[in-house]
């Protein structure tokens, strides 16, 4: 698969760029005024894998919150900022590991060049995160193609801070549109050297956001574009986590959790196979290995599929016989096969230390 390189920046002690593995982010949805409940859903992301987090500062009353939290998460904090080009300033003083401005509403280069200014002493990055929905002005109401304002209003940004002797950039550019994301992502890869923040914004709930999400995102990184990524979901952020390292896991990029296999039902099927497969991921979830389980209901596919995974099962009438490595170790029934299935998982469990 291609990797795009870029300059690499560090946010906290995540690198993104330079060649780093894609880092996973997501943003709280709390009430930033509450740090304990801040801190509390930052402690349940970082628990399902995330690396970064993005707390909003939507008013001035959130400052003493979020300080409070960037000096308790144990992941790096994003100050994400729109409109008044004080809270980011304010924000880098109070513990920010990168700041998020949007050049489409924080106002005049000159409030841009002092968040430059406190950003570049602080030695925090700044994410020039552009949306379709908050174009730079000069932008906005061309007729232009979607990609093309996106991409002109992030590259023209991110000229601008350069011109400031700042490079620690971040820069995204994201649309409802798949087409009009991938397409912008495509060509800020090519013209601007930083690492790329990449994602699908207002994707929708979780089953829409998620089909979307992974198109998009899918299609990217195949491509080697994307040095962190965020899903977006009208949904708890923990589960934006989970796709993302899914997203990953599937383009052999990144894996953290086990990964299932398991076949469509059909006609050939002759035990409940949607019942098993589903008490199996449920009981894998709870796993922290990178290891492949196959739940195969026929001969069709299934002892191939069985033998090829870490662990598997392949399903007869009322029967499941169990590989391990590619060797088959017993037949059980239909009832026993989800504990002789974990049975043979928390082995691998133990070898792997």
């Amino acid at each position: 698969m291609p990797s795009r390189i870029s300059r690499q920046v560090l946010v906290g002690s995540v690198p993104l760029g330079g060649g780093a593995p894609v880092a996973v982010q997501s943003m709280t949805n709390t009430n930033t005024r509450d740090a304990k409940a801040t801190l509390a859903q930052i402690a349940r992301l970082a628990d399902a894998g995330c690396e970064i987090v993005r707390v909003a500062i939507p008013h001035a009353d959130a400052l003493d919150g979020f300080e409070a939290v960037c000096e308790a998460s144990p992941l790096p904090v994003v100050a994400d900022v729109h409109f008044d080009y004080r809270l980011a300033i304010e924000a880098i003083a109070r513990g920010a590991a990168k700041v998020r401005i949007n050049p489409g509403n924080i106002g005049s280069l000159e409030r841009v060049d002092a968040v430059v200014e406190a950003a570049g002493e602080a030695g925090v990055p700044i994410r020039i995160g552009v949306n379709a929905g908050s174009l730079a002005p000069e932008h906005r109401d061309l007729d232009w193609p979607l990609e093309d304002k996106l991409v002109a209003s992030a590259v023209r940004f991110c000229e601008h801070v350069a011109s400031r002797g700042f490079e620690d950039i971040v820069v995204s550019a994201k649309a409802s549109s798949v087409l009009a994301t991938v397409r912008a992502y495509r060509r800020l890869a090519s013209e601007v050297p930083y690492p790329l923040h990449i994602g699908v914004t207002e994707a929708g709930t979780a089953f829409s956001g998620t089909v979307k999400s992974s198109v998009g995102l899918g299609i990217l990184l195949e491509e080697g574009i994307g040095d962190t990524l965020r899903v977006s979901l009208t949904a708890n952020p923990v589960e934006e986590v989970a796709v993302a390292w899914e997203i990953l896991a599937a383009l052999d990029l990144r894996r953290r959790t086990p990964e299932l296999v398991s076949c469509p039902t059909c006609g050939r099927c002759e035990v409940d196979l949607v019942g098993i497969a589903g008490e199996v991921e449920r009981r894998l979830r709870s796993l922290d290995v990178p290891l492949k389980v196959a739940v195969m209901g026929c001969v069709v596919n299934g002892p191939g599929e069985a033998r090829d995974a870490d662990v598997g099962v392949a399903a007869g009438r009322g029967v499941g016989l169990v590989f391990r490595n590619g060797r088959p170790v017993r037949k059980v029934d239909e009832a026993d096969i989800v504990e002789a299935l974990f049975a043979e998982i928390d082995d691998i469990v133990r070898e792997r230390g």
